[in-house]
């Protein structure tokens, strides 16, 4: 994800001489093409991301358009007061992206594990959040994030996703859902880099007989209501799957719209990371397995689900 979104940036870096990229003392080799187009116009902000955040907020306010970028918990939780004061409460342009969000850094320890950032970003006012599901989401969330006039925070993965769309998908649009593959019985509502697992996850169902709708909910906040209204009125069972805590991320979003507009869902389940720090060792896919979110987990807690209802 981080190689589409370096080589995105130069792209539209070179279509919009506004945008400034500004890195907290990370990835300098991955932007070097981008500082080759334009050196005046990458900034080493060092292990100082609430200055970073500041100044990204008055570049915005000034008339251009700041990208900050570095690792999840240092670009998120770091700086959450800049990102609050600075950059929502002036409805600064500011587009944030997070590398290694969930437990893509889980070999690091739980000083580089994200999986509380979806709930703080998107209680803020203002503040739109985009979870892209693999690298060809992240280039549109990109596109889509420089057409805003508000902040945007993008969660992405590290790298070595899989793909599992062809292109950026022509309907990428934030506050949008994209239905991957189709099905009857069961919805999988995936957001940010589970959507591999989603997609694996609905092909052991099919061999099940029990047939999946994959839909890469791109977009935490605004919610696709839309999308949601028609799964949950056309579907058995509906499921969120996230890298994420259960608490504040895309599932607790739904459950606060199905109790908000008096929704009575037949079945709904959520998949995340419990209220607790990942303390064992090892690395994404053995953190994945400890917390049961691997395709063949989340499939067999879906036929379960069903077989005992």
């Amino acid at each position: 994800m981080r190689n589409a979104f370096a080589d995105e940036l130069t792209k539209l870096g070179s279509q919009d001489s506004r945008v400034i990229m500004l890195s907290g003392d990370i990835g300098n080799k991955l932007f070097d093409k981008f500082k080759t187009a334009h050196p005046d116009r990458f900034f080493n902000c060092g292990v100082a991301e609430a200055n970073m955040t500041g100044v990204a907020a008055g570049m915005a306010i000034s008339g251009l358009r700041p990208i900050t970028y570095t690792i999840t918990p240092f670009v998120t939780t770091r700086c959450l007061e800049q990102i609050r004061t600075d950059v929502c409460y002036h409805e600064a342009p500011v587009v944030i992206v997070a590398v290694g969000a969930g437990l893509a850094y889980a070999g690091l320890g739980p000083t580089h594990h994200a999986c509380e950032d979806i709930s703080f970003l998107r209680s803020i006012p203002n503040m739109v959040v985009i979870c892209p599901g693999d690298a060809w989401e992240v280039r549109g969330a990109l596109r889509a994030a420089l057409r805003q006039d508000r902040p945007v925070y993008i969660r992405m993965g590290k790298k070595g996703e899989p793909l599992v769309h062809d292109a950026v998908p022509a309907d990428f649009e934030i506050g949008r859902a994209i239905t991957v593959t189709d099905g009857d019985d069961v919805c999988l509502l995936s957001t940010g880099n589970m959507l591999p697992e989603a997609v694996e996850a609905a092909h052991l169902l099919k061999e099940r007989g029990i047939s999946a709708r994959v839909v890469s909910f791109h977009t935490v906040k605004p919610l696709d209501i839309a999308c949601l209204t028609e799964a949950f009125d056309k579907f058995r069972l509906v499921a969120t799957l996230e890298e994420h805590s259960l608490i504040g991320g895309l599932g607790a979003a739904v459950a606060e719209w199905v109790t908000d507009d008096g929704v009575k869902p037949k079945q709904f389940l959520r998949f995340g990371t419990p209220d607790t720090f990942f303390k064992w060792s090892g690395e994404q896919e053995y953190a994945r397995e400890r917390l049961g979110l691997t395709a063949a987990q989340i499939a067999d807690r879906i036929q379960k689900t069903l077989t005992r209802n």
